[in-house]
């Protein structure tokens, strides 16, 4: 079998299907089918798709620390999602995780999916919980965090498609959609190839069709199956398994991407609270795992320490890995954000508006909406009615609007994170980092050495201080946020408004605005200049609403303002790093011919530090990045599927930089 890793498909909106209803029974009027039996629904989904894959037996009987997982070809109203949920929180372990993994090509809206569930009262507590958090239809994975221990990614775009950008493992298949006499397009050899790829040794599929071209499909891949008992008014549905599944080899042209085997991971110790290192802690913490942060400093030490900051992207024009990871991070982070405030608000989801303050910057974005037709509900252009968005006096008449972005409260965000019975917090300053046997020993500056069997280097500018991260270039860059009390009465901007800074609605009476940005500057002391830079910058983005505070009194004086520095990480392609460390001076020694012909690879797959992961590089993006590489992260520690495709997690790899510096040596 022939397997192919499959461009990125175009970003862009995913059509809503046409609908017919009977009462809460949707009817597809493209496929002329429907989405459920009309007989009864739920006991058609227990008895396909659970039963025939002995969903009862296996989650009751579920031991491993990885979560149990189940693929869906057409997630359609999600009513086998929600039962596969309701059997696993019924039988399975308290330990067990359980995670949901579906395609989905046109994907039903919010109100269209809440109206087809409402047909199964007893599932109105799970239907909820889904409709809450249902995304944008937008092409790419959306992961929701259905409960602590379920977690449904769903995969918008062709099925296919989607199973071949796919880097995880699938313990169970319900193979669905409409039938093949219907949507013939779907079922197609391709499928079943992509299936079995993605499969574990001994993975079951199970299918409410017995037409001939499934039955080929699926031997052809290697699955064998049998005919059992139908449902209804059907007499025969197939059922089986797939004994040994193909090797992956869609990194065959970059071996180095070829992730390390997972290892054991009962205790991990974090380097660093920040935003990087408290959220990776609670996705660990999450999944069951004892979790130590080490902080030299405090939680928030560093650029996560601000009272307020903004969550944002900036996207190209041009599609790229870097784009899209960003947009898969702002909305992930919009959802985390949501469910991690939901008791105490970290933050306003009050949207950004994107200035346009010159021509050239106003092409920009043209460009980019029409190379990227995505939901208003994700991003929208707009022109001359800028003013009233923001609440504030704009004079640009271009920009773009984020309504799903807005501003946080990091500081508290970091402490409400490591606030979990899993995670320790120890103060100190790790100087050296050392591999006995299988496990790390982290020795700190005081003498103590603290012992884990994984370690995540999550310190900022400091990530490349030990000798394993030593050759990971990173640029260190100073960021100055400027405050000032605001007086009563006057006009305050209700959105995040941003050009080359930003400025934030006003945290009790008092507006924060900057940041500078100073690379290769590693102070951290307020200084005047900067103010006066941010002064200049606010000026310049906002000045009508500028010289109307000024009226009211309000002093922007550099020498009297308040503020706050920090230095932030970058990397030079401005990517995070999110991932294993790789051994650079093996991969120097194993992919030297690259020196000569970028295109003469080895076969040697990368050597990566046993256990050792980073996440930094996060720059002034972090709380649009920094969630979802956790998510990366721990779903590599954990063998879980991971959140994004395989082109982009290859693109956070931190190997990367060492690839492309012996390529540009040729």
């Amino acid at each position: 079998m022939t397997q192919r890793l499959t461009a990125l498909p175009p970003l862009a909106a995913l059509n809503a299907p046409s609908l017919t209803w009977n009462d809460a029974a949707p009817h597809s009027d493209t496929f002329d089918d429907v989405y459920f039996s009309r007989e009864d629904g739920r006991a058609e989904t227990e008895h396909v798709f659970l039963a025939a894959n002995h969903l009862p037996e296996r989650f009751a009987d579920w031991q491993h620390t990885r979560a149990f997982v189940i693929g869906e070809t057409g997630f359609g109203t999600g009513l086998n999602m929600l039962c596969a949920w309701a059997c696993f929180e019924q039988l399975a372990p308290s330990t067990a995780r359980l995670h949901l993994i579906s395609t989905e090509k046109y994907p039903l809206d919010r109100v269209s999916l809440a109206r087809a569930l409402s047909a199964w009262p007893s599932l109105a507590r799970y239907a909820q919980v889904l409709c809450r958090q249902w995304p944008d239809a937008v092409s790419g994975i959306h992961r929701l965090h259905l409960s602590e221990q379920v977690t449904l990614d769903l995969h918008f775009g062709d099925t296919t498609e989607r199973l071949n950008l796919l880097d995880g493992w699938v313990d169970a298949w319900f193979l669905d959609g409409f039938a093949p006499s219907k949507n013939p397009d779907m079922w197609q050899p391709e499928l079943f190839e992509a299936m079995a790829a993605r499969s574990r040794p001994n993975a079951t599929f199970a299918t409410f069709t017995c037409a001939g071209i499934v039955k080929r499909g699926l031997k052809a891949a290697g699955f064998e199956w049998q005919k059992v008992p139908g449902f209804g008014r059907k007499r025969e549905m197939l059922a089986g398994q797939i004994q040994t599944p193909p090797a992956d080899t869609r990194r065959r042209a970059t071996p180095w991407f070829t992730p390390p085997a997972a290892s054991k991971a009962n205790h991990v110790a974090v380097i660093g609270a920040g935003i990087a290192g408290s959220s990776v802690a609670a996705a660990l913490a999450k999944r069951g795992i004892q979790v130590t942060v080490i902080e030299r400093e405090a939680i928030g030490a560093g650029g996560s320490g601000n009272r307020q900051g903004a969550l944002y992207v900036k996207l190209a024009a041009e599609t790229n890995h870097q784009s899209r990871f960003y947009l898969a991070g702002l909305l992930y982070s919009q959802r985390w954000l949501n469910q991690v405030s939901s008791t105490t608000p970290l933050w306003q989801p009050c949207g950004v508006v994107q200035l346009a303050l010159n021509g050239k910057e106003a092409g920009r974005q043209q460009r980019f909406m029409a190379r990227h037709p995505l939901p208003a509900a994700v991003v929208s252009a707009q022109e001359r009615t800028l003013s009233g968005l923001a609440g504030v006096p704009i004079d640009a008449d271009h920009g773009l609007f984020y309504p799903q972005a807005g501003w946080v409260k990091p500081k508290l965000l970091c402490e409400r994170l490591l606030r979990h019975a899993q995670i320790a917090l120890h103060q100190g300053e790790v100087a050296r980092l050392r591999r006995v046997g299988s496990v790390w020993h982290l020795d700190l500056a005081d003498g103590d050495t603290i012992t884990a069997d994984q370690v995540i280097i999550a310190n900022a500018t400091l990530a490349n201080h030990f000798a394993q991260t030593a050759q990971l270039p990173l640029q260190q860059v100073r960021g100055q946020v400027s405050q000032v009390k605001l007086p009563e009465g006057v006009a305050t901007p209700q959105r995040v408004v941003c050009a080359g800074g930003y400025v934030s609605p006003p945290l009790d009476g008092v507006m924060t605005f900057g940041a500078s940005f100073i690379p290769n500057n590693t102070t951290t002391d307020v200084t005047t200049e900067d103010h006066q830079r941010n002064i200049d910058e606010l000026r310049q983005t906002l000045p009508r609403w500028v010289a109307a505070l000024e009226a009211a009194g309000c002093v922007l004086d550099a020498n009297a303002l308040e503020g706050r520095a920090a230095v932030r990480a970058a990397s030079p392609d401005k990517s995070p790093y999110a991932g294993p460390v790789p051994n650079a001076e093996a991969w120097q020694r194993d992919y030297d011919a690259l020196r000569k012909d970028a295109s003469l690879v080895p076969a040697t797959q990368g050597e990566h530090y046993p256990g050792l992961w980073i996440s930094s590089a996060h720059g002034s993006r972090g709380l649009a990045s920094a969630p979802l590489c956790a998510e990366v992260i721990a779903s590599r520690i954990c063998d879980d599927p991971l959140p994004l495709e395989l082109p982009l997690v290859d693109h956070l790899h931190p190997g990367r930089r060492v690839i492309s510096t012996l390529i540009r040596t040729q």
